[in-house]
């Protein structure tokens, strides 16, 4: 099992974390949401729960819970500007389809 930043994704969150002034490091989770059945949850951790797994790359600690996990191993996170948009983007080995929107999933 697997979570990983590159490099752009490891230097923003840390600065995000940094500017935030508190945090241990990140959050990947997925919710029920939108057209295509899931949707990423990225929020920022100040303690770590018992039941997280975690996961250290690029210097950033990225936890997950066991109910996510199923759905995000093997995930890649980027965090890409393109023009006057920026965000995370997620290589998810898992993916069998998104939707139009791209806010949402599905396995």
């Amino acid at each position: 099992m697997r979570v990983s930043l590159t490099e752009n994704a490891a230097e923003h969150v840390s600065s995000y974390l940094e500017n935030r002034g508190k945090g241990i490091g990140i959050r990947l989770a997925v919710k029920t949401t939108g057209c295509s059945g899931l949707m990423y949850v990225i929020e920022p951790v100040d303690e770590e729960k018992t039941e997280d797994l975690k996961f250290t790359t690029q210097g950033v600690d990225v936890f997950v819970d066991p109910k996510s996990i199923v759905y995000v191993d093997g995930t890649e996170m980027d965090y890409v500007k393109q023009g006057l948009n920026e965000g995370f983007e997620f290589k998810n080995p898992n993916v069998q389809g998104e939707c139009g929107c791209g806010e949402s999933f599905t396995v």
